[in-house]
């Protein structure tokens, strides 16, 4: 099991979550994050530091988010790793 990046990170893409993660398993995409599930160790660091709560552990992930297990499967092979905090985008919801 990992934890997994939902829809409240699509458009705004906060790092809070990268910096505190032990394994690296963030990837950034062009309008969210996405977490590798083949790294993840599940240890839940980024979870309470996601300032839009949009990580989950995969179990806990609402029915409505659940497309976004197979999300991040995919997309975090697709794009390439993030290691800092960077700036949100610019469009993020305040």
């Amino acid at each position: 099991m990992a934890h997994v990046v939902t829809s409240p990170c699509f458009g705004c893409k906060y790092t809070d979550c990268v910096v505190v993660c032990p394994v690296e398993a963030f990837r950034e995409g062009e309008q969210m994050l996405y977490i590798e599930p083949d790294v993840c160790i599940d240890c839940g660091a980024c979870e309470p530091e996601c300032p839009v709560s949009a990580i989950y552990y995969e179990d806990d992930v609402p029915e409505d988010q659940r497309p976004f297990i197979a999300l991040n499967a995919e997309m975090s092979k697709a794009c390439p790793p993030i290691y800092q905090k960077r700036e949100p985008l610019a469009g993020r919801p305040d």
